[in-house]
């Protein structure tokens, strides 16, 4: 997607009434073009009738080190309840989109390409004067305006159309004072529906994004963990929350498995407009950036060991925790500690197999014990609702 192209100042063009050819049109037909020789890729964008240049990379990023595809596209319905998904190809988007990973001080270049019909756009859309399209938002790393993913800085991607969004993993530098990216973050959408894409977010368009220092601990498995409004998780309540297979478990947002011994990470994230608490049973882990503290560090025991942790609209925390470890295999229930919540179907398991990948036990998913309060997906946010 090109930038709006700006009509710069004719050298003749008269400066005001009565006024032919001065030096201030000149001046600034010169000032522009060294501006684009010396800044080089970028573009103009309009924001409240000014005329603002905005780098097509941060700060630090030089060029992309790695590009990848992404796509959004519409995924079959719940119910009535309309799905957009993102993936590294169009066959394999979900929600939650694929799991970003990055390296502190990377440079990573995402082209999203939007293959949602015009048509199932317009149906999420609150205000029919707002622009169709999806975007690309991400937390915690580093981006410039032409990569914010809003409507305001036109940073969205048309239907049938496609756009580079460019991602920086800033490194800590005790020198300057940065903080580094390091952590667990989240990308969305921020455009379908209206201004601040809650329609988007309420229908599937988000995935989680963990950024590593060199050296920290490499998971076996990830796994993002969504919590929503109307107590979902993923986007879903109840049974439909854990549907793995007991004879043939395959991972995915609604079947968490890890052999006992492996590492596994969760990606934790909160969407809509609910407080919740995130508690797993069996584990506990340090609440750091990205890694545990290691035995021996000085500041090893001013690290907090939880188990439960609350989670805001917005916010985003990570861990990685050894599944079984002392407690052995078995169903690990996850859920929100709200109580009614949890009671209401805002609950999973994590099923830790033993080491050789058999499922424990006892599980029979259609006996969930949130599916009291009945089961059936769920809306993140937005006005799309059933179950």
């Amino acid at each position: 997607m090109t930038a709006p192209a700006w009509r710069l100042p004719d050298a003749g063009a008269a400066d005001g009434p009565g006024h032919r050819g001065s030096g201030t049109a000149r001046l600034l037909v010169v000032a522009a073009i060294v501006l684009l020789t010396v800044v080089g890729a970028g573009g103009f964008a309009a924001a409240g009738g000014t005329r603002a240049f905005f780098a097509e990379r941060p700060e630090g990023c030089a060029k992309p080190d790695r590009s990848i595809q992404l796509y959004a596209v519409e995924l079959p319905k719940d119910g009535t309840q309309i799905r957009l998904g993102y993936g590294l190809t169009p066959e394999t988007a979900s929600y939650p989109g694929p799991t970003m990973e990055m390296m502190e001080g990377e440079c990573l270049a995402i082209t999203l390409h939007n293959q949602v019909p015009a048509a199932t756009l317009a149906q999420l859309r609150t205000d029919a004067n707002h622009p169709l399209g999806v975007s690309l938002h991400v937390h915690g790393v580093k981006y410039t305006q032409l990569s914010d993913g809003t409507v305001q800085s036109a940073s969205f991607v048309p239907p049938g159309e496609s756009r580079t969004y460019t991602w920086f993993a800033q490194q800590r530098n005790n020198r300057t004072g940065a903080q580094g990216t390091a952590g667990y973050w989240w990308y969305h959408d921020h455009v379908v529906g209206g201004p601040h894409g809650t329609q988007g977010l309420g229908v599937g368009l988000f995935g989680g994004l963990v950024v590593r220092r060199p050296g920290d601990p490499k998971p076996d498995r990830t796994y993002p963990v969504v919590f929503g409004d109307r107590q979902s998780i993923n986007l879903r309540r109840g049974v439909d929350t854990d549907t793995c297979d007991g004879q043939n478990p395959r991972p995915g947002p609604t079947c968490l498995i890890a052999r006992k011994g492996e590492k596994v990470e969760f990606i934790v994230i909160g969407i809509g407009n609910e407080m919740h608490t995130f508690h797993l049973h069996g584990h506990s882990w340090a609440d750091t950036r990205t890694g545990v503290v290691g035995n021996g560090h000085p500041f090893a025991d001013s690290v907090p060991i939880i188990d439960n942790k609350s989670l805001g609209p917005g916010d985003s925390f990570g861990f990685q925790v050894v599944a079984g470890d002392s407690v052995g295999p078995g169903h690990w229930m996850l859920h929100c500690h709200m109580q009614f919540h949890s009671d209401a179907g805002m609950s999973t398991m994590l099923h830790v197999l033993d080491e050789s990948g058999a499922m424990p036990p006892g599980h029979d998913h259609h006996s969930h014990p949130a599916t009291t309060a009945g089961a059936g997906t769920a809306t993140g946010t937005g006005q799309h609702q059933h179950g």
